[in-house]
């Protein structure tokens, strides 16, 4: 099949081209020499074709989130993004290698190399979903190796925020790693599609295959959709890899996304778990240690950045339902001070200085006070100026599935709604309506949240609905 030429190499400023480093659909990427600091890096240039001013913006987007997502070890790093003199938008990347893709395919990787890298892989993809993001495009080729050899995911977003914005099939040359809901068009991507295809990269880094790939078989885009949205994927069929890890593995494929791991983390538990078993040392889990706070600021992309919240047992009930979970980030609130306490030695004091101490207590709770509702109100005004909320859910049961429902607040092209189950479940759509399913006398709750280029705007009041008997 013929390929289309690369495109000229872009001027940039501090930087010198050196030579092509590869081709895609939306981009090519090529070898610069950085100025200052003198090193060489990979830049990806979109094709010209492509871009109109939507695609700009949708590019910075991504592009501000992948640089704050690249500060995970595993996670691709990102110098920096511009837009060339000719108009194409273009990221300075960590050079590194995909040497990877193509070894899986030529030798068995060895059961411990896959199991540390997907460990290290699931952080990377458990840290996004974390901070609202979904990758939309795992698979074995978006990761690359360092020179150090450490893993690191890649094209987080980006060449799927392109063809949504041209409307074209995203997941054309990801087909054996798209979930069979993302094939059928019954959902845009979620956490749940993203936890089958982990499982699925996994697998295949394994197996040397994709999962649903027949080896001397008929492997076209049609037949492996049909396998992949009816069928089983077939045994990984290497002695040396453990009953457990398939189990693991198939678990995650299953068909039908509720009855999924709720996380990609339950996942990589799980391969931990095999390492145990298999007396490998245990690759560990990395995400954002509790006590990392990223500044303040009022701006879209602050909103996309993790802090830590209390989780004591005076919490709110939202809040110890987060941390139960294992979703323990949320922005933190407002420090409103408190009432200083009485001392031990106010009974010494006359009573003038009392009534005084007492006056000047009253006065300060009521500075507080105002100063709270004050600043609820600021709040309130930036959200309904801001990200939308969504209100007055509705909800209608029907063979023992409840479909929860409401009005579209305002979104603007490339937003999108995360519902938040109270079991834990989260998934991220367009549509106004969500069928979650359920058994009588169960209580089913969630929230929806206009999630904004990755920043999180206020979630809906919980709707909950008990499930009637059949």
């Amino acid at each position: 099949m013929a390929r289309r030429l690369p495109s000229t190499p872009p001027v940039l400023p501090g930087f010198s081209y050196l030579r092509i480093l590869g081709s895609g659909g939306f981009a090519d990427v090529f070898l610069y020499e950085q100025n200052m600091p003198r090193r060489q890096v990979a830049v990806k240039v979109m094709l010209s074709e492509i871009v109109d001013d939507h695609v700009r913006q949708m590019f910075q987007a991504e592009a501000n989130l992948m640089s704050q997502l690249s500060a995970h070890p595993a996670i691709l790093t990102v110098y920096e993004a511009n837009v060339s003199s000719d108009g194409r938008p273009y990221l300075v990347m960590e050079l590194c290698s995909a040497q990877l893709a193509d070894r899986y395919r030529r030798e068995p990787l060895p059961v411990a190399e896959v199991l540390a890298i997907a460990v290290k892989i699931g952080s990377a993809i458990e840290t996004a979903h974390r901070a609202g993001v979904l990758h939309r495009d795992i698979k074995p080729s978006n990761i690359l190796t360092t020179a150090y050899g450490h893993p690191v995911l890649s094209d987080f977003g980006i060449a799927s925020t392109i063809a949504r914005a041209r409307e074209e099939e995203s997941v054309g040359l990801s087909i054996p790693w798209s979930a069979p809901e993302v094939l059928l068009d019954e959902s845009p991507g979620s956490i749940a599609s993203e936890v089958w295809s982990f499982a699925a990269t996994v697998y295949s880094l394994l197996a040397g295959r994709s999962p649903f790939e027949l080896v001397g078989g008929d492997n076209g885009a049609s037949e492996l959709i049909g396998r992949i949205t009816r069928g089983r994927a077939q045994p990984i069929g290497r002695p040396d890899v453990p009953a457990s890890l398939e189990a693991a593995l198939r678990s995650a494929m299953v068909r039908k996304p509720e009855q999924r791991p709720a996380s990609v983390l339950e996942v990589v538990r799980a391969l931990q778990a095999v390492e145990a078993e298999l007396g490998l040392p245990q690759t560990q889990v990395e995400l954002a240690r509790e006590e990392w706070t990223l500044g303040g600021g009022s701006g879209a992309e602050d909103r996309t950045r993790l802090r830590p919240v209390s989780v004591g047992s005076s919490g709110s009930r939202a809040a110890r339902r987060r941390a139960a979970r294992g979703l323990d980030w949320e922005a933190a609130p407002a420090d409103t001070g408190a009432a200083p306490r009485s001392s031990s030695r106010t009974g010494a004091l006359g009573r003038g200085q009392q009534a005084l101490t007492w006056a000047l207590v009253s006065a300060a709770v009521l500075a507080i006070g105002l100063g709270v509702i004050a600043l609820v109100v600021l709040v309130s005004a930036a959200t309904a100026n801001g990200i939308p909320v969504v209100r007055d859910i509705q909800a209608s049961q029907s063979d023992g599935s409840v479909e929860f429902s409401w009005s579209d607040p305002g979104l603007e092209p490339g937003d999108r709604y995360q519902i938040d189950v109270r079991d834990g479940s989260s998934s991220f759509q367009t549509s106004t309506r969500f069928v979650v399913a359920g058994t009588a006398g169960e209580t089913v709750c969630l929230t929806v949240t206009v999630n904004r280029a990755g920043a999180r705007g206020a979630s809906s009041p919980e709707r909950c609905v008990d499930v009637a008997g059949g």
